[in-house]
């Protein structure tokens, strides 16, 4: 494991600042909100199983949402 002298000097200076500023702030700049397509397009979807809810992933999402099967 690396020291703490390998951190390049203007990565630890805003690592430095963003420890400063207040946890209110911090969690505003720390959610990015990404449109995820068919995902963010009905306010909320319900299954009766999770067999059901896996099978409409496979069906509806793209592939690189990350929600298929493994």
């Amino acid at each position: 494991m690396g020291a703490v002298t390998d951190i390049p000097q203007d990565l630890l200076a805003e690592f430095e600042a963003a420890a400063r500023r207040p946890l209110a702030q911090r969690f505003r700049y720390s959610f990015v909100r990404t449109y995820k397509p068919v995902l963010d397009d009905a306010r909320y979807r319900s299954f009766e199983s999770m067999e059901e809810y896996r099978r409409w992933c496979e069906e509806n999402l793209p592939d690189w949402l990350g929600y298929g099967r493994v």
